[in-house]
């Protein structure tokens, strides 16, 4: 008897004993892994406009009782950056507490004690401001005199900066201009027209001004 036979006698036993097809005793291949079902997407909040992120300030608060007795010789500025506030102090008192805006990022404003150099109620921007053409009408808005060439036939308008009163002699100082509701100056404090005016009628040249980091 040969070998082949042989094994198909046993194998042909093993099956006609057990009633198991031999197949069924070999090792099983592997089961593929459970099918994961697809997991559900993550929702994505819509964009927020530009004018949702600005920050409403408080409007400015004045004490008129304060105010009212306030000189010249008795009143001292303060200027948070983190609260993009200024307030006038008659003495201990907080007699204008008004919103800012401060320097924006690559133009901070400086830090530090300070005290009023120079005011100048229709002051004029040197660095930064408009070409116009010969009629007064803008060529070119928001360039900066030091960067931008002047196209040809206008001149440079340097940008108002009323109730201007300055702080180095860089050119930073306080004044009238726009309140987005966050830092967004060349470097100078931003006021509103109401406020600006106030500081700069109770302030004099020297007037202690201290902006805090």
């Amino acid at each position: 008897m040969n070998a082949a036979f042989l094994r198909f006698c046993v194998l042909a036993a093993a099956i006609a004993f057990t009633g198991v097809p031999v197949a069924l005793c070999q090792r099983p291949s592997p089961r593929p892994p459970p099918f994961a079902p697809a997991r559900a997407p993550v929702a994505v909040p819509p964009a927020r406009k530009a004018a949702d992120l600005l920050r409403k300030q408080d409007p400015i608060n004045i004490n008129s009782g304060l105010l009212d007795s306030l000189t010249p010789d008795k009143a001292h500025v303060i200027v948070s950056i983190p609260k993009q506030r200024a307030y006038l102090f008659n003495g201990e008192g907080v007699a204008i507490d008004s919103p800012i805006s401060s320097g924006k990022r690559g133009h901070t404003t400086p830090t530090g004690s300070f005290r009023v150099m120079e005011k100048d109620k229709d002051h004029h921007s040197s660095l930064y401001g408009d070409y116009r053409d010969g009629g007064g009408r803008v060529v070119r808005a928001g360039v900066s005199a030091h960067i931008d060439s002047a196209p040809s036939g206008t001149h440079f308008a340097g940008a108002s900066m009323k109730w201007f009163m300055r702080l180095t002699g860089e050119g930073v100082g306080m004044h009238v201009g726009i309140l987005p509701g966050y830092p967004a100056s060349h470097g100078c404090i931003r006021m509103p027209s109401q406020g600006a005016e106030l500081f700069y009628n109770h302030v004099k040249i020297g007037t202690p001004v201290e902006v805090q980091p």
